[in-house]
């Protein structure tokens, strides 16, 4: 029997405001436990996706169901309960520059639950020691490097043991240490929580091995999916040149333009 779904998105359409569209008819199963990725080149709609999936954005059409609720059914208090039990590592950490790490950890404690403070006190350095930073408890975020910084973010992400973790960009910035480190957490705390977890990428050589399935976007479709070795030969042209980085394919090097001999005048030369 399949895993149950924590996040089903069925034949969803979303357009911003200026009525451009960004997703397609987009279908996605999140499966229970699992570590999924959502990869494809920027701009694609994977972003976009993530921010449905938590929430913060309902579809224009087609329909989005997270823990077994319906988004678009939810007033603002159900829609603010529904975001409690998901933890969020943002891009770049996005840490309160002004609190310790201690503090930010704890800021989701204090703010949704009536733990006392020595409990929450336990707590904060559970998830920090969980990420391996107790001893930076004190430090500002100017005091952390990059790849410090987003094990703090990690931190806090799971400070309520969240249900599904959502993860936009992880690995950009960091150096081959920090980046391994951060990937080597996402797999043992998922799997330690029992949580389930979704990872918006375009890292494909940290991503591949750490993940149980993927879905590839491009133009705001879904246009390949399945296990890592299943897509990898997938034999779709621009999942193929994604992986292997090529600079020519389905994805072209030259952005479409008039003729060059015309652009430098050599037609009316000639």
């Amino acid at each position: 029997m399949p895993d149950p779904a924590v996040a089903e998105i069925e034949d969803l359409s979303f357009a911003y405001n200026n009525g451009q569209p960004v997703l397609h008819r987009i279908r996605v199963s999140i499966p229970q436990g699992k570590v999924v990725a959502v990869m494809g080149q920027s701009g694609c709609g994977k972003t976009t996706l993530l921010r449905i999936i938590a929430a913060a954005l309902l579809p224009t059409q087609g329909s989005a169901r997270v823990l077994g609720q319906e988004t678009s059914a939810l007033d603002r208090d159900g829609l603010y309960a529904l975001r409690r039990r998901l933890g969020m590592l943002f891009q770049f950490g996005a840490l309160f520059t002004d609190m310790t790490v201690y503090e930010n950890v704890a800021f989701q404690m204090r703010e949704h639950t009536r733990l006392p403070e020595e409990t929450i006190r336990d707590l904060v350095l559970m998830k920090l020691q969980a990420v391996g930073l107790r001893g930076a408890a004190e430090l500002m975020p100017g005091e952390l490097s990059g790849g410090m910084a987003r094990r703090v973010a990690l931190a806090r992400a799971i400070a309520l043991d969240p249900e599904l973790i959502l993860y936009d960009e992880p690995f950009t910035g960091l150096d081959p240490i920090a980046l391994g480190m951060i990937a080597r957490l996402v797999r043992q705390l998922n799997d330690s929580l029992g949580a389930t977890s979704i990872i918006v990428t375009h890292d494909v050589a940290e991503t591949l091995p750490l993940v149980d399935y993927v879905y590839f976007m491009a133009d705001g479709r879904v246009v390949a999916q399945g296990t890592p070795a299943a897509v990898r030969r997938s034999g779709v042209a621009f999942v193929e040149q994604f992986v292997s980085g090529r600079i020519d394919g389905p994805v072209p090097f030259h952005f479409p333009a008039a003729g060059y001999a015309a652009d430098l005048g050599l037609a009316q030369a000639a």
